[in-house]
C-alpha cells in the first residue's frame, strides 16, 4: 500500500511516479516487499516487553498471494451484486503521491489553515455591472467555466458612492460608480465601500446573462453553449460568500455535478502533478497550485477583477501521509457503491457492542450516516491489483474473483504471473466472456486502497473461500476488535463495509475504542512533530509492569 511505498521512494530517492517507472516497476516492487518487514523484530521486541498478547507465529499477511485471492473473490461478490462500478467523479488527490483517496481516507488528515480567500468582479457583457463571487481557492480560478446563483434568493445591485471609512487592508478595490451585484442579505458583511442600493430582484432574473472569462486563454469553450454564463443551483445559499458560486467543473463536487448537468466545458487547467498546464498563462503555466494563490490575485487585481482579500481559517484535508494539501480533480475511479447499502451498514452497526457505547452512535454513526460511494482504486504500484479487466473492442467489463478464474480465462499467449503483483498481473490478457466478441481484455491498471485490504482480515486470514470454512465459520464474526479512535475513518469501517456489502453480516461483535496519547499541550503525537515520548525510556525505568498499571488506571481507556 501507499505508505510502504513512500518509506522506500524516501530510500531510493525516488519523487515521481515517471522516476520509479524509470528505476522499474518490478525492481521498485521488491524494495517495498523487503520494506514490510523492516520493523519486524523491533515490533516483536516492543510486544514481548510490553506483554502484548497476540500470536505473533500465525501472521496473515496481506501480500501474500491466498490473502490477495481472498480479497478478489470479496470485490467480485460486490461485482456481481452490481455494486462496484466504474465512475468519473471529482475525488481528493495528491499530487506528490499521484493518487486519489476515499472519503474516510481523506477524513484521517484534517488541519486548520488560514489561506486567502477572494470576492471576485465578475464583469457582465453588455451591462456595465459586475458580479461578485468569493471563493477560497483561488488556484481554481484560472478553470472558472460558469457562476451559480439561487433563482428565488434575493439579490442587490449597488452602485459605489464613497470609499470606506476606515483603511483597507490588502489587494483589490472599487471605483466610485462601480456597480456590483450579490446576495441582498450579504451586503453589510462583504462590502467595505458605501453603497446605494439601485435595484433588487431575485436571482432567477441573473440566469442567461453571460459575463467575461478571468483568464481568457485558459480554457477553450468549445462546443459548450453555456461557458461563462449564470445558471441557476439549488445548493446556492447566504450563509457565506456573496451568494453567487464561482464554478470549475473539474475541481469540486458540486461544480462537476452542476457542470454536467448545463453543459459548461469540463477541461483541467491542472495537471496530474498539481502543476498548471501550458497555456493557462504565461505567469502560472508550470507552477504547483498550491504557490500561485498570490500571483493569482496580484494578476486580477492588477485586471481591476478583485473586489477584496480575507484571511479565512478553515479545516482542509491533507495527504495521511506525505501531510500535502489535498486537491479536488475530476478523474476517473472504480467505487463500491456504499450509498445502496447505507440502511443496511446502520442496521449493523446498531447490533455491535461498542465502548464507549458514543463512539458508535455518535463519531461512528455519524459518518455512516453520511456514507459516500468508496473509491477504492489508486493509481500506484505496490498493493493489491484490481481484478477488473475492460475489453478494448466491446467495452465489456469482467471482475476475476480467483486465481483459476484468471488462468482459465487468460489467453494463450498470455504468461503465468509468479505472483499477484503487478507488473505480472498486467501481462495477463483475458478472451472476453461477451457474446459474439472475440476481444481480449486489458486489467485495469489499478491497486486497491489498501484499507480495502484492511477489511478482508476476517475472512482473507483463512484464505477463505477456498479453505479453511470451519476456521472461518467458527470465528465469523469476530467477538472483539481494539483499535485507536482514529479508526472509525479506517479499519472500523472498512471492516464493516466489506461485511455488509459481502456477507450482509457484522464483521464484528464488539469494539473496543482507544483514546490516543497526548502531549503536555493535548495535541497527538507525531514523529514528524517530534513530541512522541519513548516507551523504551519508561519501560527500562519504571518497568513495563508499572506502566501498563499507569495506562490502566489513570483513565478510561477512552479517554
Amino acid at each position: 500500500g501507499l505508505p510502504v511505498e513512500i518509506e522506500v521512494q524516501k530510500q531510493l530517492n525516488l519523487m515521481s511516479n515517471e522516476e520509479i517507472e524509470a528505476y522499474g516497476m518490478e525492481a521498485f516492487n521488491q524494495k517495498c516487499k523487503e520494506s514490510v518487514w523492516t520493523y519486524e523484530q523491533a515490533w516483536r521486541e516492543m510486544s514481548d516487553r510490553m506483554a502484548f498478547w497476540i500470536d505473533m507465529e500465525n501472521p496473515y499477511v496481506t501480500f501474500h498471494d491466498n490473502y490477495i485471492e481472498s480479497t478478489w473473490w470479496s470485490l467480485k461478490q460486490m461485482f456481481d451484486k452490481g455494486l462496484l462500478f466504474r465512475g468519473h467523479k471529482v475525488l481528493p488527490y495528491c499530487p506528490q503521491t499521484g493518487t486519489s483517496y476515499s472519503s474516510h481516507e481523506v477524513a484521517l488528515g484534517y488541519k486548520e489553515e488560514a489561506e486567502p480567500s477572494v470576492f471576485i468582479k465578475f464583469n457582465l457583457v453588455d451591462d456595465d455591472a459586475s458580479v461578485l463571487a468569493w471563493t477560497t481557492t483561488p488556484w481554481t480560478l484560472p478553470g472558472n467555466v460558469g457562476l451559480a446563483v439561487g433563482p428565488e434568493v434575493k439579490y442587490s445591485r449597488v452602485r459605489v458612492t464613497t470609499a470606506p471609512s476606515d483603511s483597507w487592508e490588502g489587494r483589490g478595490g472599487a471605483a466610485i460608480g462601480d456597480e456590483l451585484i450579490l446576495a441582498s442579505d450579504l451586503l453589510s458583511s462583504v462590502l467595505r465601500h458605501h453603497v446605494e442600493v439601485i435595484e433588487e430582484f431575485k436571482g432567477s432574473k441573473l440566469v442567461g446573462k453571460s459575463y467575461e472569462s478571468l483568464f481568457p486563454n485558459a480554457i477553450e469553450a468549445g462546443d459548450s453553449e453555456s461557458a461563462w454564463t449564470i445558471v441557476g443551483a439549488d445548493f446556492v445559499t447566504t450563509t457565506d460568500g456573496t451568494g453567487v458560486v464561482h464554478t470549475a467543473v473539474m475541481y469540486g463536487e458540486d461544480d462537476y455535478n452542476l457542470g454536467m448537468e448545463k453543459g459548461f466545458p469540463a477541461q483541467h487547467t491542472v495537471g496530474m502533478d498539481g502543476n498548471f498546464i501550458s497555456g493557462v498563462h504565461p505567469e502560472l503555466d508550470g507552477k504547483y497550485v498550491k504557490g500561485c494563490d498570490s500571483v493569482i490575485i496580484d494578476l486580477l487585481a492588477a485586471d481591476n477583477l478583485l473586489y477584496r482579500e480575507q484571511i479565512y481559517t478553515h479545516d482542509y484535508p491533507h495527504c495521511w501521509r506525505t501531510d500535502h494539501p489535498l486537491l479536488y480533480y475530476a478523474m476517473d475511479s472504480w467505487f463500491v457503491k456504499m450509498t445502496a447499502v447505507k440502511e443496511r451498514i446502520l442496521e449493523l452497526n446498531d447490533k455491535v457492542e461498542w465502548a464507549p457505547e458514543w463512539v458508535g452512535t455518535g463519531r461512528f454513526g455519524e459518518w455512516l450516516r453520511n456514507i459516500k460511494d468508496w473509491a477504492i482504486s489508486r493509481e500506484r504500484y505496490w498493493g493489491t491489483p484490481l481484478p477488473v479487466w475492460i475489453c478494448p473492442d466491446c467495452n465489456g467489463e469482467h471482475c476475476v474473483g480467483s486465481i483459476q478464474e484468471m488462468l482459465d480465462m487468460k489467453t494463450e499467449d498470455s504468461p503465468t504471473p509468479p505472483e499477484l503483483h503487478r507488473p505480472y498481473v498486467d501481462e495477463v490478457k483475458l478472451h472476453c466472456p461477451s457474446n459474439g466478441c472475440s476481444g481480449e481484455m486489458i486489467r485495469e491498471p489499478y491497486v486497491m486502497d489498501c484499507w480495502f485490504d484492511s477489511g478482508c482480515a476476517s475472512f482473507a486470514q483463512w484464505h477463505y473461500p477456498f479453505e479453511n470454512d470451519d476456521n472461518f465459520t467458527n470465528s465469523f464474526p469476530v467477538d472483539y476488535i481494539c483499535e485507536g479512535v482514529d479508526q472509525t475513518r479506517g479499519w472500523f469501517y472498512s471492516q464493516l463495509a466489506v461485511s455488509t456489502t459481502v456477507f450482509d453480516e457484522l464483521a464484528y461483535k464488539r469494539c473496543l475504542s482507544l483514546g490516543l496519547l497526548m502531549d503536555k499541550e493535548g495535541k497527538k503525537m507525531s514523529k514528524s512533530r517530534g513530541n512522541t515520548i519513548d516507551p523504551w525510556d519508561h519501560f527500562n525505568r519504571e518497568g513495563a509492569d508499572a506502566v501498563r498499571w499507569y495506562m490502566m488506571t489513570q483513565s478510561a481507556p477512552w479517554n
